[in-house]
């Protein structure tokens, strides 16, 4: 029963801290111009562009499509703005993690003042010229580190001949960062997760953020009325030095080369609805841990995803899903770090969510990903430390939303936006079982976190 009350204690305190920095911020609400640098830029409410931020609405593509060059707004203010993750936050995992969740934290039951801080630039660096950027650096306030984050700089041109196409060129540092939908690794949901808890994926496909910021990559795109987008590009992983500088790196991946990426995606609309379905995918040969002389690995990864919207001033609703498959020829590694020549993994991940009026927001999400059993990449010992040398981890996520400012910020502020949420994982098998995955009495279920947390973003 103590342990319980205790438990109640550290929630109403946490919800406490939230709920007083959420009453400051309400003071004085005005009508006001949504998102911070890009509201600015655009005269358009936060709602204008996203579908409980940061998934986008059909405006919020378009004005990505076309390099962020959009106008309208009367503001003079540089596109610089700044985001602030989890201040504060509150993380509780159902079973404590031995040695402290991380280094300055307890085992469990922990608060953070701050998450993580960016600063970007976003915005039109020359609304004539169609160029523009989404450029973010940000600091990690867990690890204690700071690096450059995603990074996305476009040309864009749109021409009326053969109907109304977009085309364009992005420069970015993470595959899939250009994707105008939030159904693909760089941008789905869970848009936030604790830094504080076990990871939600333990492992992951080679695209899914694997290799974010640690690549360079050139991409051409064109959009044909609105309705048949297409992008291909390469990416070339940066020198170890410049990747020590940019990301304090020191063991990464280098690919051979330039790896081949790859996007098609139809979209057709109608009235308050919009539906997109296509696939994606990429392909490397790896030098693993850039140790040469033993040659390269092989992966492929083909996605499939696809997306439903349905938008009015009061209700709103989404459904995004992706599966991915990856291919692996581990002739390196077998020499290396695995038992295997050859592996493979799967991913699936599916959300929805209901927002009413902007502000108020539920979503419900489905996680999978499995993959061939290796002692050497997943036993005992590893970062995944199964016992059963398995990637295969489900679970579920749980949210819920508070967005004050989808429609205007404060007086003294007029385009801020925060978003105060509670998120639940529950996780049904972890590396590979349900109970005992790591050999040594640890379950599922003793991952299963909670997390309350407020994102601003001004």
């Amino acid at each position: 029963m103590n342990h319980c009350v205790r438990i109640g204690a550290k929630l109403r305190h946490a919800f406490a801290i939230v709920g007083a920095v959420t009453a400051a911020l309400l003071v004085g609400i005005a009508s006001a111009d949504a998102l911070p640098s890009y509201a600015r830029q655009t005269g358009q409410q936060c709602a204008a562009c996203h579908n409980g931020f940061p998934e986008l609405t059909p405006y919020g593509r378009l004005f990505k499509l076309n390099g962020y060059t959009f106008g309208g707004g009367q503001s003079d203010l540089p596109a610089l703005a700044v985001m602030l993750q989890g201040v504060p936050s509150f993380t509780r995992t159902e079973g404590s993690q031995a040695g402290g969740a991380a280094p300055h934290y307890g085992p469990n039951n922990n608060f953070g003042a701050l998450q993580s801080g960016s600063i970007f630039y976003g915005g039109a660096i020359s609304s004539d010229l169609g160029i523009g950027a989404f450029a973010q650096a940000t600091y990690d306030n867990v690890g204690r580190s700071f690096a450059w984050d995603n990074t996305d700089i476009r040309w864009a041109k749109s021409t009326t001949l053969g109907g109304e196409t977009v085309f364009g060129v992005s420069l970015n540092n993470n595959p899939s960062l250009t994707d105008l939908w939030n159904s693909t690794p760089a941008w789905r949901f869970p848009f936030i997760n604790s830094a504080l808890a076990p990871a939600q994926q333990p492992t992951a496909t080679m695209i899914e953020s694997t290799y974010a910021q640690q690549v360079l990559g050139l991409n051409a795109y064109a959009m044909w009325n609105r309705l048949v987008y297409a992008e291909i590009g390469g990416y070339k992983t940066l020198s170890q030095g410049t990747d020590n500088a940019l990301n304090g790196s020191t063991s990464t991946d280098a690919f051979q080369g330039v790896a081949p990426y790859w996007r098609l995606a139809l979209q057709p609309q109608w009235g308050r609805s919009s539906f997109e379905i296509g696939t994606f995918g990429m392909a490397a040969s790896i030098y693993p841990g850039r140790v040469y002389g033993f040659g390269t690995d092989h992966k492929t990864d083909i996605g499939f995803d696809a997306q439903y919207q349905f938008l009015t001033d009061q209700h709103s609703a989404s459904l995004q899903a992706s599966w991915i498959t990856e291919n692996q020829s581990l002739d390196a590694s077998q020499a290396i770090n695995s038992t295997n020549s050859n592996n493979h993994l799967r991913s699936l991940n599916i959300k929805t969510s209901y927002y009413y009026e902007q502000t108020y927001g539920a979503t419900l999400g489905y996680f999978r990903i499995d993959g061939s059993g290796d002692p050497v990449l997943y036993g005992p010992g590893t970062s995944l430390n199964s016992a059963n040398n398995s990637p295969n981890t489900t679970g579920w996520i749980m949210e819920a939303d508070y967005i004050p400012f989808n429609h205007g910020g404060p007086d003294i502020w007029p385009w801020l936006n925060m978003k105060i949420g509670l998120q639940y994982i529950i996780y049904t098998k972890y590396a590979g079982a349900a109970t005992n995955y790591d050999g040594n009495g640890r379950n599922a279920s003793d991952n299963n976190t909670l997390f309350l947390f407020d994102w601003i973003a001004f």
